[in-house]
């Protein structure tokens, strides 16, 4: 895993993300073919429950369109985002009426106050945790007030990699923090959250925690 870091002690963000893009493009196949999002859907669902058939909804971190893409791309106006052009093309098959786009969760390609609901399921753990507060900060600029927000991140905090992961050959790594300081951070993004549920990882054990909220900065 690389762990280079400056003078402030924070590690290189744009080499870490060009090996989980590395990755990512290497494990497409393999990924996708392993997903189960059986138990994701109905988050996915209830994120837009309620919202106009305009609405915007961008899933930062799409990967090959499981869950998210291939639920809401043909009701909604979707855009997915992700790294890896390997998992983006495997997007474009599975959900051929979303807008794909390349971009970093640290710098969205999205403009302020863009979109009605946001969603990044199995992305922000990629992300060094140092800068899990600067994603935050980018949820909150590019969501309206009183916007959606559904995320997983880790039980408890941990970070690793798999030089072989999926034994696809290709190496990944991931980065979390535990529940308490990751939902102090959404709250101090300007995120209310609104509900929690723990669900079992199909791919490598252990549970990731699916966290629903609203963000409040703004409103009246």
């Amino acid at each position: 895993m690389s762990d280079e870091r400056d003078s402030d002690g924070e590690r290189d963000h744009a080499e870490w993300a060009r090996a989980v893009m590395t990755g990512y493009d290497g494990v497409a196949e393999a990924y996708d073919a392993d997903r189960r999002t059986a138990d994701e859907v109905p988050f996915v669902e209830s994120v837009v429950d309620g919202l106009a058939s305009d609405a915007r909804v961008l899933d930062a971190g799409c990967g090959g369109g499981r869950a998210v893409l291939e639920t809401l791309a043909d009701e909604y106006e979707t855009v997915g985002l992700d790294l890896s052009a390997e998992q983006l093309a495997l997007a474009s098959e599975r959900a051929p009426a979303a807008r794909l786009v390349r971009g970093d969760l640290t710098r969205l390609p999205v403009g302020d106050d863009a979109v009605d609901a946001l969603t990044a399921l199995h992305s922000v753990i990629h992300v060094p945790r140092e800068r899990h507060e600067d994603v935050f900060a980018e949820f909150a600029r590019v969501l309206r007030p009183g916007g959606r927000l559904l995320l997983t991140t880790g039980v408890g905090d941990w970070e690793g990699e798999n030089d072989d992961w999926l034994d696809s050959g290709a190496a990944m790594q991931w980065s979390f923090h535990g529940r308490e300081r990751s939902l102090e951070l959404l709250s101090e993004a300007g995120f209310a959250v609104e509900d929690e549920a723990v669900v079992g990882d199909e791919l490598g054990g252990g549970e990731w925690l699916f966290v629903s909220a609203r963000f409040e900065a703004g409103e009246s």
